[in-house]
């Protein structure tokens, strides 16, 4: 797919981290990008600072999806990229059911925290991917057949969650497994879907650690030893977008780390 001016994108989670990064690269190559961030406290100052347009979602929430798909669009027109950064966790490591070092006592993991995880992380992704897919297929094809293309946020945490994030990895690893289903489902459609798996990033939520933190975990990557960076999230977003025969993937982007359990 040709990115430029005709290109419409939307990205969730872009008001800041591999969001913003992602969003910036679309803009630079003159593409018309809206934001779905829920943080309006900074949303709508990121998005008048790169050239973007802001909208208040919670991808949690179907009716805040619905009502930013319709004030994207029309801002900009119907999406033909769809970038899913949203995600995160609640409440912190938990054990799948944990004993107390104090007292012995035995505590499961909290159900609405793993509902909640999943709500974010997959269902949030999937019910924005749903939505964009719904209206790339009013368009027309581009020249090289492209009516629209997907690009999912999982993590290697998907792949060797660690002790304490058994609601993470399960969504992520969720994402993981709709990508090639996704893809197959709409490539009469024209519309193609893969997905990233971020390692370690310096990401805002990496943002409050301290330095000797930073330096252990830069410190775990085989090469280079350093936290990845948002724009190299960014260009691989990009290339996934542009390249009509990158369809179905799962790609790890890592620096060839390997969790351990903990």
């Amino acid at each position: 797919m040709k990115l430029g001016p005709d290109i419409a994108a939307i990205v969730t989670g872009g008001a800041s981290g591999l969001g913003r990064a992602t969003a910036e690269a679309l803009i630079a190559h003159g593409c018309k990008v809206a934001l779905f961030d829920k943080n309006a406290e900074i949303g709508p100052a990121v998005a008048a600072e790169i050239g973007a347009t802001y909208c208040e979602v919670d991808v949690m929430d179907q009716a805040s999806v619905d009502a930013g798909f319709a004030a994207a669009r029309a801002a900009n027109g119907q999406e033909r990229v769809l970038v899913n950064c949203a995600g995160g966790g609640f409440g912190g490591p938990n054990k799948t059911v944990a004993r107390s070092k104090e007292d012995g006592s035995i505590k499961p993991y909290p159900i609405e925290n793993y509902q909640k995880t999943l709500e974010l992380n997959l269902v949030g992704s999937f019910r924005c991917l749903v939505g964009a897919a719904a209206g790339m297929m009013t368009l027309p094809p581009t020249d090289d057949g492209d009516r629209g293309a997907i690009v999912n946020t999982a993590s290697v945490a998907g792949e060797e969650g660690q002790v304490g994030q058994v609601a993470y990895a399960s969504a992520k690893a969720g994402v993981i497994g709709m990508t090639l289903v996704v893809a197959r489902d709409l490539s009469s459609e024209g519309i193609r879907c893969n997905t990233i798996l971020p390692g370690i990033f310096d990401t805002p939520l990496l943002g409050r650690a301290k330095p000797q933190v930073k330096a252990a975990l830069s410190a775990m990557v085989p090469f280079p030893k350093r936290l990845g960076m948002a724009e190299e999230y960014a260009r691989l977003a990009l290339e996934m977008i542009r390249n009509s025969y990158f369809n179905g993937e799962d790609v790890r982007l890592d620096g060839a780390i390997r969790m351990q359990p903990k």
